[in-house]
């Protein structure tokens, strides 16, 4: 019989994140601060809204492009969080998460054998999604000394004559690193310069501890080279009701609106109405979340300070990313015997690329009780690494 597999997919590695999830469910007594997901219930109010909308009847399809009313809201919050107009209506597509948008940018703006510039480490699936456009993925290396930011240098070594777009995702996952407007503005002229696109993950743009966000589609000729992707899962602690968004220049988003048409039809109908009670009134909500956040991110830096642990301080999303070199051990040996040892589940760096070797992944999406608990197991464990190397 012939293989009735395509080659490009079985050459793609499952998720690194995944291994441990697995081992995890079949330890009851384990302490997880692996998922990149809130501990909080979506608010009250966003909850209502959605049943409201079933209440009502409201269990249609939407227009492939997502409900006039929503797109509305996110022009309106976009203006008044970073100062740019988009039309609801050419410029603006809801998405089944911001995962979606991501894959559709790929395949509406890549041609065959395109590069795709990836900073790692970052979110698992922006190479995959290269892959499968038929792109080929160039990874940069970011480094732990510039506080793993994209740097305007290395932007410029990794451009070739091939380079179609670059993916900039900030605030980061797994790093917590953030661009500032400084940063950003180094980066925008050589991509000017070059004459790239960009795509902005900015999932956790609500979520940054040091200055308010600042989006790349702000600064002077970068809306219109730019695919801004951003969603309601971190921020409004909706994962589970999968609804995301973007924000592109018209020719850009026809193309985007056309694969959505074919392989999604539209997001989830309840959930882009809780989605514009999110925009409308939830900003206490996240402000609320976002200062419980901060309050866990400085209590782990406190912790890993205390256990002599080497850490940068990440000033976004909801993740610490400490170094574990001086344990003469890879990041998946530390992990599984954190694991099986102390029972406590973390990520190793190297799920989120190569580079990640030496770091691991740590959420703080969890209660100040349930992070004590597993810093106390952490901190027996480097201590009994430490004897061993004496």
């Amino acid at each position: 019989m012939r293989n009735p597999l395509a080659d490009k997919i079985v050459d793609i590695k499952p998720s690194g994140i995944r291994k441990f999830f697995d081992i995890v469910s079949e330890m009851k007594d384990a302490i997880s601060l692996g998922v990149g997901e809130p501990d909080f219930d979506t608010p009250w109010r966003i909850r209502d809204e959605g049943i409201y909308s079933l209440e009502k009847g409201r269990t249609f399809y939407t227009s492939n492009a997502g409900l006039k009313e929503l797109r509305t809201e996110i022009t309106r919050y976009i203006k008044r969080t970073q100062g740019v107009s988009y039309d609801p209506i050419k410029e603006v597509l809801v998405t089944v998460g911001g995962s979606e948008a991501i894959d559709l940018a790929l395949r509406a703006m890549i041609n065959p054998g395109e590069e795709v510039l990836i900073p790692q480490p970052s979110y698992v699936s922006y190479e995959p999604c290269a892959i499968l456009a038929d792109a080929k993925p160039v990874i940069i290396e970011l480094k732990e000394e510039n506080e793993f930011r994209l740097t305007a240098q290395e932007l410029r070594d990794a451009i070739t004559d091939k380079t179609k777009v670059l993916i900039l995702p900030f605030p980061n996952n797994p790093t917590g690193a953030i661009m500032e407007k400084a940063d950003l503005e180094a980066i925008a002229e050589v991509i000017l310069e070059k004459d790239i696109f960009v795509i902005s993950d900015e999932i956790y743009s609500e979520l940054s501890y040091k200055e308010k966000h600042v989006s790349i589609v702000s600064l002077p000729g970068m809306q219109e080279r730019t695919v801004l992707i951003n969603g309601f899962s971190k921020a409004y602690a909706m994962t589970g009701w999968r609804l995301g968004y973007a924000c592109a220049p018209a020719l850009i988003m026809e193309q985007m609106t056309k694969i959505h048409q074919f392989a999604i039809m539209c997001a989830p109908t309840t959930s882009q109405y809780a989605a514009i009670e999110a925009l409308r009134n939830g900003d206490d909500d996240v402000a609320a979340m976002r200062e419980s956040y901060n309050q866990r991110r400085r209590y782990l830096m406190h912790a890993f300070k205390e256990m002599g642990l080497k850490c940068f301080e990440p000033y976004g999303a909801f993740y610490v990313f400490p170094c574990i070199k001086e344990f003469g051990m890879t990041s998946e040996e530390f992990a599984e015997r954190l694991l099986m040892e102390e029972k406590v589940a973390v990520v190793p760096g190297t799920a989120f690329g190569d580079c990640g070797e030496g770091f691991l992944r740590i959420s703080y999406a969890y209660s100040l009780e349930n992070l004590k608990l597993a810093m106390g197991k952490i901190g027996a464990f480097i201590t009994r690494l430490r004897e061993e190397q004496k």
